[in-house]
């Protein structure tokens, strides 16, 4: 699915509405009633009092349509219009008119006014601001958000937060308890920063014209079921162990031999043919006993890796899980960069190896894959102002060394050389030690599998999240733990059979 900036969204709906002969009113009607039927099946009785904040542009319009449409179904409404500025819009202006046809009065809530009485069990509706917003509001504005944000109300905003910047940081917003967003999503629904402004997110369908969306241009992405299900390639009936990937995964050292049972589990889990780990010899027998299905060869050391070798064909590599920063061991790394050029992904202590030598990133082969957490990440390319300017520096981080690096988070970022994916899947149940080793596991048994590499990184966090929302079903997110990622993956697999 396509995310788009505010500029194509307005020329996406001036597009819909030429092209199906509509005029911008019909489009707000469209709209508003959309979320008119997801508020009266979601608060279904009758004796729901709504409350409805409207600015007095186009967002205020959609509000404005919402709370006729109440009141001619017979739902208790208040109306408050907030002039954040002089200039009405023409959507506004004729709705504002329209309130009169079903009597339906308002109140005005400018700089001077008291804030309304609202009991805590009534709806709250926010038409504020929509995605025009450009700067700053006004201290007055502040403070009216801030006491709407005090309020115990379920809060509604109408497609976005009031006060939520799409392009850069915001700092002052609507708390919203749901988004009922229209046709799209916006990447900064899915920024760290902006977490207290949304709680769950709805799509609303408003038809918008199908040929234009597919003829506008886009480097944002959001990952969902139906984008992983064209991605995915079934297994052939004529498949066998040699021709599903042979993975090897390099890493752990004394006391961290659990990240490479995890990677290898889930490694094969995810469909590879073969899977061998490279290890210390501490780890032998523990890798031997926990995974029958793998293959296991050992360091000269005992400890940890200090040498890199093997002699078989591979399709993928995986490095970095458990490995450690012992000095051996990032000079073994080094000597193995040099002589590679098989894919790889690059997890953990790998990355900070990295980091500490930075000019080994040109030692990677092209599309190699990196999978930092926050921390890694930082260590790798700097410190940032924002989760827009983070997104910058990634990208051009990622074309710089023609990489694919995710940026961990509650909503994962993949990021390549040319466009920003935002995956859909997943949830804080996620936050448990190695986590992080399963999903590099998984990528690289997709990548061994002959995705490409962009498609072996969504497919692999996709899969990831998704396990945590199926498990949910039967634990909560305190119970979760790394190996049930692993458990819940044939689950997914059936998932895209349906």
């Amino acid at each position: 699915m396509k995310i788009f900036s505010v500029e194509k969204i307005k020329e996406l709906d001036k597009l819909t509405i030429e092209k199906q002969q509509i005029s911008s009113l019909e489009l707000m009607e469209r709209a508003a009633l959309q979320a008119f039927l997801w508020l009266v099946n979601h608060f279904q009785d009758k004796k729901t009092i709504y409350h409805l904040f409207c600015g007095v542009g186009n967002n205020g319009g959609d509000g404005l349509v919402i709370a006729r449409m109440l009141k001619q179904n017979y739902f208790d409404v208040h109306v408050y219009v907030v002039p954040f500025n002089d200039h009405y819009s023409e959507g506004f202006k004729t709705n504002l008119h329209r309130l009169k046809e079903c009597n339906l009065t308002y109140e005005v809530l400018d700089s001077d006014a008291e804030f309304p009485l609202i009991d805590e069990n009534h709806i709250i509706i926010d038409a504020i601001f929509g995605i025009g917003i450009t700067r700053e509001m006004d201290s007055w504005l502040q403070l009216l958000i801030q006491k709407i944000n005090y309020h115990n109300s379920f809060k509604v905003a109408i497609d976005v937060p009031s006060g939520l910047f799409l392009h850069q940081k915001t700092t002052v917003a609507i708390h919203s308890d749901v988004v009922l967003t229209f046709q799209f999503p916006k990447l900064a629904f899915y920024l760290p920063e902006n977490e207290n402004f949304i709680e769950e997110i709805v799509f609303l369908p408003i038809d918008l014209d199908i040929k234009s969306i597919e003829s506008i241009p886009t480097n944002y992405y959001y990952t969902d079921l139906s984008e992983i299900k064209k991605r995915y390639k079934p297994i052939s009936k004529f498949s066998h162990k040699g021709t599903q990937g042979h993975v090897l995964l390099i890493g752990g050292c004394f006391g961290k031999i659990g990240a490479m049972v995890l990677a290898s589990q889930a490694a094969l889990r995810s469909g590879c043919g073969l899977a061998t780990v490279f290890i210390p010899k501490c780890g032998y027998d523990i890798l031997q006993t926990a995974i029958p299905e793998a293959m296991v060869i050992t360091d000269e050391s005992y400890h940890k890796i200090s040498k890199i070798a093997f002699n078989f064909q591979l399709k993928a590599i995986g490095i970095g899980m458990g490995i450690g920063q012992d000095t051996e061991t990032s000079q073994a790394f080094y000597h193995f960069l040099k002589s590679n050029s098989i894919p790889l992904v690059i997890d953990a202590d790998a990355l900070n190896i990295l980091s500490e030598h930075q000019e080994w990133l040109n030692l990677l082969p092209k599309n190699s894959i990196l999978t930092p957490h926050p921390k890694e990440l930082e260590r790798l390319i700097g410190t940032w102002n924002d989760d827009f300017d983070k997104i910058e520096k990634v990208k051009v981080f990622a074309k710089t060394y023609t990489l694919v690096v995710l940026v961990k988070g509650a909503y994962t970022l993949i990021i390549n050389e040319k466009n920003v994916y935002v995956n859909s899947s997943g949830n804080q149940a996620l936050a448990t030690g190695g986590s992080g080793d399963v999903l590099s596991g998984m990528i690289t048994s997709f990548l061994a599998q002959g995705y490409t590499a962009l498609d072996a990184a969504l497919l692999g966090v996709y899969f990831h999240g998704r396990t945590a929302d199926i498990a949910m079903n039967d634990m909560g997110y305190e119970g979760f733990i790394a190996s049930d990622i692993i458990k819940y993956l044939g689950k997914v697999f059936l998932e895209l059979k349906k």
